[in-house]
Formats: C-alpha cells, structure tokens, sequence
C-alpha cells in the first residue's frame, strides 16, 4: 500500500482497519512512529492476529442442520460445526463468533471474497475443492440416505436406483457433492433438480417436484424429525459406488489458502479434540455419535485422492 501522501498531520490520524487482498494479512490501523523508517506503511498482521486484537472473527453457514443453522428461540447459529468453531477459536483467544448467512453453493465465492473467515458449515473435502481453498482435518464421517414419499413407492434405494428408472427426478442442493455423486453414477442432469437449501429440497419432494431428495444420513434424520409428515428415510440404502468404492463423505473447516497460520492454529487444537469425551458430548445433541468419527484421515490425504 502505498503513502497516503498526508504527511506528518496525516499520520496522527487513525485510519479504519480493513483486510488485505495479499497474504492472508491484515492492514491495522498504525499511528506511532509514522514516516521513521516504514514510509507511514500500516504493519501486516496474519489473520489470527487481526482476529485475536478484535476478539471476532466471522464464520460463513448454509443454515442447513444439524452442521450450522440459525436457532431463533437461542438467537444464535448452532449446530456441529458452528459449535465446534465457537470451542476451538475460543482455545485461541477469539471469543466472539460472527454467524455470516450464505447459499451452500456460495460458501466458497463468499470465503474467497472475505465476505468470512471461515466455512463452518460441515462442508466434505472433496479434490475439486481442495484447489480453491485450504481445509482442516475432518470432525466427521458420514453415508448418505434419501428422503422419499411416505411408503417409499418408487422403491428407491440407491443411486443406482434413480439411474434405472426413467421418471424419477433426484433432488440436490445447489453446490453440495450429491450433485457430484448424481453424475458419477450415471443419473442424468435432465433428472436433478437443484433447489438452493435442504429445505426447500425435502418440500419439493413432498410438493411432487422430485422423487427423492439426496443428502447426507444426518440431514435426512434431522429433517425428517421435524417434518409436517407424509415423508421418510428410504430403507435400506447403499451408499454411492464411484469407481468401484462405497463413499462417504468427511467433514471440515474451509480456509483460505493464504491464512496458514490460522489454520495451523485450528487444527492445533482440532487434533487434541476430535474423539474426546468433550467432543461427542457438544455434538451429541445435533445427533454425532462415535460412529460418526473420521479416524485418522487428513485432509492432506483427502485432497489427494
């Protein structure tokens, strides 16, 4: 950034704080010992620092439980991830938590245009976002299910199964990997309806505009328990095959690529965390259990595969 060119008067007066587009910094306010040896250069911070001087840091969220929502009886955004972030910024200094409302298909646009600070939204890792922004390691594992009409009369029980039959329309989330999963195995795109939250999804099973509505087993149960009815959980259910393996998807927190230092101190506290008698019971009520674990899978080995 160059001089504001105000001179000595100039550097008397703070100026507002604002993000950096470079280097996963921060530009903060600078006053003392202006124009002696710095050019009157605000100093660059990483974005832990800036956050631990506020004392905030925004994280974006799908409103999409049980991973982050809005709770208006709490007035706050909960939910797995959303509470998991409050613990791990809090072990490093940030005790308020900003909840930023987006469009699961906007969450990476908007982390990437600083709109937030992180994704808190129980995104998996998958390779193709892996080359746009940095994640933790996992906090869960997950299969997938269907919600279908009431005595399931498609007989749905797979994938494989929308393949096969020529009227049955899939419904996905707009830029959530079932999207991806509706592709791999064969589902045409002319039979996927994309609504743009899981809500809006599972009515849209229930109005007739879709089939079946594909999402991981924890959304379908969460769902489903607070339904008007006339809807279930299709059973059994066989998880997607893509290149011969049976897939399930790991959870994380997104980043951007530049703000190492944040994410460093993230997983820090992560990896001492994950599987803890204090892990499962804060995301117990949103329906985690062991079973739900990721083991010791990485993100580093995710993003590869």
């Amino acid at each position: 950034m160059s001089d504001n060119g105000h001179g000595a008067a100039g550097c008397l007066r703070p100026r507002r704080a604002f993000l950096a587009g470079l280097a996963g910094t921060v530009l903060l306010p600078f006053t003392a010992g202006c124009g002696q040896g710095n050019g009157g250069r605000e100093p660059q911070i990483s974005t832990l620092e800036w956050a631990r001087r506020q004392g905030r840091l925004r994280i974006g969220y799908a409103n999409e439980a049980p991973y982050a929502y809005y709770d208006t009886a709490a007035s706050r955004v909960t939910g797995e991830a959303s509470e998991i972030a409050r613990m791990v910024l809090a072990e490093l200094g940030i005790k308020e938590v900003e909840g930023v409302l987006a469009e699961f298909g906007s969450l990476i646009p908007g982390l990437k245009a600083r709109r937030f600070d992180i994704i808190a939204a129980g995104m998996y890792i998958l390779p193709e976002r892996c080359r746009e922004i940095a994640f933790s390691d996992p906090t869960y594992r997950v299969g997938e299910a269907f919600i279908v009409a009431r005595g399931n009369p498609h007989r749905l029980h797979s994938y494989a199964d929308v393949v096969q039959k020529p009227r049955v329309r899939l419904a996905v989330v707009a830029g959530a990997v079932q999207r991806s999963y509706a592709r791999s195995t064969g589902v045409p795109d002319d039979r996927v309806v994309v609504f743009p939250d899981a809500v809006s999804a599972m009515e849209g099973v229930g109005a007739g505009r879709a089939e079946a509505y594909a999402a991981t087993s924890l959304t379908v149960n969460d769902l489903l328990a607070r339904s008007a009815g006339g809807l279930e959980r299709a059973a059994p259910f066989v998880d997607p095959v893509i290149d011969g393996v049976a897939v399930q998807g790991y959870g994380a927190f997104g980043f951007r690529k530049m703000d190492v230092e944040l994410l460093d101190a993230f997983n820090g506290v992560l990896s001492g965390f994950v599987g803890t008698t204090r892990h499962l019971e804060l995301v117990r009520p949103f329906g985690f259990t062991r079973q739900e674990l990721p083991g010791k899978v990485t993100a580093e080995t995710l993003c590869a595969v």
